[in-house]
């Protein structure tokens, strides 16, 4: 499978010359199995982008998958241009979050006052999928899921190919219990021995304990849960908004001394708007 980068900011999206590398558009990713299907990890700002690529391509069928529906994580839905047009097909898991189907979120995001079209006038076909849950596949894909350290129907995904393993777990708060919350060691059991595991890493030590109870992870946390569970490669996203490529660069630096440290074999790296990786 290809992992790509779409959007790595949390909260909200950013611009300026401080953000250039890691990028302001927020959470989306793009998995391309072997056997071809294209999943699509929620729909932050950076599905604007991906959207673009894939008419470029001439790519017509796609899966979505969604975390969570706070803003950061599907404002970008009314802007991916695929949706426009009749030759393609999108099929999202539909699921309920916080008491709304997913299908009911996407309708009401997309419905005045918040927005002029509405998702029913959109050409595209888009089919909500509810056997896309717990586990399952998508092509060549075994998709597996767990409850997330965050709000209600919150979801992190493991995704197995090849026997090649990527954990995904935005908005992951290891360090405080939240009602659905699985625990270290439950977060520790799913992403054993994964070859990459891109996780939440919104604060510093410091700023955590401000936040604690915010449904986000401190830095430490992301690399503790990283080396006990004995990952290949730590990948930090949900980059905090005020987060700039030099601050970034230094927590890179810092977190692999860490490692180093511990006599760990994992690597750490910050997950940018561009990371692409092949498994």
């Amino acid at each position: 499978m290809i992992i790509k980068c779409w959007g790595s900011r949390g909260s909200i999206p950013v611009s300026g010359s401080q953000y250039v590398f890691y990028g302001g558009d927020t959470t989306c990713l793009q998995i391309t199995a072997g056997s071809g299907e294209i999943i699509i990890i929620d729909a932050g700002t950076g599905i604007r982008r991906l959207g673009n690529v894939l008419l470029e391509q001439q790519k017509t069928q796609y899966y979505m998958l969604v975390t969570h529906c706070h803003w950061d994580h599907i404002m970008g839905i009314p802007f991916f241009r695929p949706l426009l047009y009749s030759r393609n097909r999108l099929v999202i898991q539909d699921r309920k979050i916080g008491g709304l189907t997913t299908k009911q979120v996407f309708t009401q995001v997309m419905s005045p006052p918040f927005f002029p079209v509405r998702l029913k006038d959109l050409k595209a076909d888009i089919c909500f999928d509810a056997a896309l849950n717990n586990q399952f596949h998508i092509g060549s894909v075994e998709i597996e899921t767990i409850p997330t350290s965050h709000s209600r129907g919150s979801l992190g995904y493991k995704f197995t190919e090849d026997g090649k393993t990527f954990v995904f777990l935005t908005d992951n708060e290891l360090g405080f219990s939240h009602p659905q919350g699985q625990g270290f060691d439950g977060y520790k059991r799913f992403a054993e021995h994964a070859d990459i595991l891109l996780h939440d890493a919104e604060y510093t030590e410091d700023e955590y304990q401000h936040r604690k109870g915010w449904g986000h992870s401190s830095i430490p946390h992301a690399l503790d849960l990283a080396r006990k569970a004995r990952v290949g490669q730590l990948g930090l996203i949900h980059l905090n908004q005020d987060r700039s490529d030099s601050d970034m660069e230094s927590i890179v630096q810092d977190s692999n001394h860490f490692l180093v440290s511990k006599k760990s074999t994992t690597q750490c790296y910050g997950v940018s708007c561009d990371f692409e990786i092949t498994l």
